[in-house]
């Protein structure tokens, strides 16, 4: 008798739209965060990267993005084929799991979107806003997409040879934007006036309203990579709350300590290193691992995001100090908290398992971090040298929300009542925009 085809199951497809619509509302949400971070001159335009990306990222796994990911393996694990481009062979009837595909496929550009977007936190302030429009689908397709196939595609060579887990995208997202993030802001180089002039955060409410939107959202990615309504989602729901909880906690011991004042910043980044570290494990650890690895986060970034001072490299919004260390933390702690009730087999060191499946983490966060900075660093490398990556010192020192957009965020009758701008409002709108 042949074996009915498979269908999607109801309440695991209800499961997956709601999740995919959650993870999307974090680009949103990522923008309000670091719109928050940066001075008044560039808010319109940090929220403009983020924004951008949706639309460009989506163009790109449309077209290609998805099937080269998550198409049927075409060169040992490397890179998936072309088969679904265009999103070919994706209609109604087809299903992944347990899910539409082509719902499953929306999902996955979600994460991809949010990866983009995360990447433009180390380069705020002085990247030009046109050779971004150029920066983010080469480096989709070149630097997310193929690390995208290694770890979840099919035949992907650190899921399916070396073994190495990663449940929500400590690999792909986080280290590959931490990565990416580090190689970009070197092509750059510091902003004006780093190191001496004070930049802070000009709208914490702003920052904080951002995290918690990334917060709620973060449910989404974790718990939705359960990719179906069950016990495991619950668990990785549940071990996202937790992280992010031990995350926040443990930065504002440090700050108490280390400064003598818990702030509203440190809670928000806290929180967000502690989201970041359980991306990778949440669907590996106990409640008890989640816990640990969010107070390891939240601990070990608060200081990671100072290193940058001392190693002189700007990277404006802490991507590398949060997600390229927090990645770091959580794709390494599964070796030593995975549990076989979570991973179906794997145990880490913690529970029997000895160092090996802690060795496979270790390679593959050196691997992917590698290629990410590598490659990104030549595709930056390369558009600097025919368009220019860096905005002018004129730009920079006025503020990219005038001189790019010729908007500003906040009216101090620059632009009052529609009037156009000119050369001449540009002077006048440095001395009366305050620089927080």
């Amino acid at each position: 008798m042949p074996l009915a085809a498979a269908s999607a199951d109801t309440g695991d497809t209800a499961w997956l739209l709601a999740a995919t619509a959650l993870v999307l509302l974090m680009t949103p949400g990522l923008a309000l965060f670091y719109g928050g971070m940066v001075r008044t001159k560039s808010v319109l335009n940090m929220l403009m990267m983020s924004f951008v990306s949706i639309a460009l990222v989506t163009v790109v796994w449309l077209a290609a993005g998805y099937s080269l990911a998550f198409g049927e393996d075409a060169a040992g694990g490397l890179i998936g084929g072309l088969d679904h481009a265009g999103m070919s062979g994706l209609g109604p009837d087809s299903v992944q799991g347990t899910v539409p595909t082509v719902l499953f496929a929306t999902f996955q550009l979600t994460f991809a979107i949010v990866t983009a977007a995360l990447v433009s936190g180390a380069v705020a302030d002085r990247a030009k806003f046109g050779a971004w429009l150029v920066f983010v689908p080469v480096w989709a397709l070149l630097v997310y997409v193929p690390v995208a196939h290694w770890v979840w595609g099919p035949g992907g060579w650190i899921l399916e040879r070396l073994g190495a887990l990663d449940f929500a995208g400590g690999l792909p997202v986080e280290i590959v934007s931490g990565a990416s993030g580090l190689a970009l802001c070197l092509v750059l180089g510091p902003r004006m006036g780093f190191k001496k002039d004070a930049m802070r955060p000009h709208n914490l409410p702003m920052v904080m309203l951002g995290a918690g939107l990334l917060w709620f959202g973060w449910f989404g990615f974790n718990a939705g990579s359960a990719l179906g309504a069950n016990g495991l989602a619950a668990a990785a729901f549940l071990n996202t709350l937790a992280a992010g909880c031990t995350g926040l906690l443990g930065w504002l011991f440090v700050e108490q300590k280390r400064d003598g004042h818990p702030t509203t910043l440190g809670a928000a980044s806290g929180a967000v290193a502690g989201l970041v570290a359980i991306t990778p494990s949440c669907g590996s650890v106990s409640l008890l691992g989640a816990l640990v690895v969010g107070l390891a986060a939240g601990a070990v970034c608060s200081y990671a995001v100072s290193w940058k001072f001392k190693l002189n490299y700007d990277d404006s919004l802490d991507v590398v100090g949060v997600h390229l260390v927090g990645g770091v933390i959580g794709t390494l702690l599964i070796g030593v908290f995975a549990v076989e009730s979570m991973t179906g087999g794997a145990e880490g060191l913690l529970h029997g398992g000895g160092l090996g499946q802690l060795g496979k983490q270790l390679v593959a966060v050196v691997v992917v971090a590698v290629y990410a900075f590598g490659v990104t660093y030549g595709i930056a490398k390369l558009i600097d040298v025919t368009m220019g990556l860096r905005a002018s010192e004129e730009q920079e020192q006025t503020g990219l929300d005038l001189t790019v957009h010729a908007e500003t965020a906040y009216d101090h009758g620059v632009l009052g009542h529609g009037a156009p701008v000119s050369s001449s409002v540009v002077p006048h709108a440095q001395k009366v925009t305050p620089q927080a």
